[in-house]
């Protein structure tokens, strides 16, 4: 059984944002989904910081240290881009202003339960940031993860243990083996990659789910 990389699986999330989308891209796995947009496809990234119209990641030695996202890592303005206050860029957040939202999780349950600042443990640093208002500002949510922990165990699970950033707020989940559509039946998967049955790929996952359309892999 393969995996998608993350360069793959951040492609792979790139496909699904479509043209004249505004979009944020979460802190850490999500930000590469910057470098797989199509060059073609006018789509608008905000950072929460500040940003409005970023590129991809800057080529080696050409990083500029007054430009980066909220991850701080340094990023690029395309022509049209444009900076501004922090509290203006959450008005944005909060408004409804954004199509879309990719973010990284911890867990995310049956029922699109959102879990990703806080593993609760008591040597843990919590990092909401503007988790909490993407989740619930964002018209969709895309979760981008590795399917299972280093452990093994499964991200996807029937309920969250962890602290929750938002109930019921994302409707996609993309993972290093499979697409899976969070509907108000349960969790649909979409696509798997090559080589995985439906039957393994309900065995690493601690929820229940409904079989995708015979011939859907990555």
């Amino acid at each position: 059984m393969k995996r998608l990389s993350r360069d793959q699986l951040a492609s792979r999330v790139a496909r699904d944002i479509p043209e004249g989308a505004y979009v944020n891209l979460g802190i850490g796995l999500p930000t590469l989904v910057a470098n797989h947009l199509p060059p073609d496809r006018e789509i608008f990234l905000h950072s929460e910081n500040g940003i409005l119209g970023m590129g991809p990641a800057p080529a080696p030695g050409e990083e500029d240290p007054d430009l980066i996202n909220a991850g701080k890592q340094p990023v690029t303005l395309l022509p049209g881009g444009s900076f501004f206050h922090h509290a203006d860029s959450f008005a944005m957040m909060r408004g409804g202003h954004l199509d879309i939202c990719v973010l990284g999780a911890f867990e995310v349950s049956a029922s699109g339960d959102l879990a990703n600042w806080h593993t609760g443990q008591p040597d843990a640093i919590p990092a909401v940031g503007g988790a909490m208002d993407l989740a619930i500002g964002a018209k969709q949510v895309f979760v981008m993860m590795e399917h299972v922990t280093r452990q093994g165990e499964s991200k996807i699970v029937e309920r969250c243990r962890y602290p929750l950033t938002a109930i019921g707020c994302v409707d996609r989940i993309y993972t290093d083996l499979a697409v899976i559509d969070v509907g108000p039946d349960g969790l649909h998967v979409l696509e798997m990659v090559g080589g995985l049955s439906f039957a393994e790929l309900q065995r690493l996952t601690r929820a229940a789910l409904i079989p995708p359309p015979q011939g859907m892999v990555a």
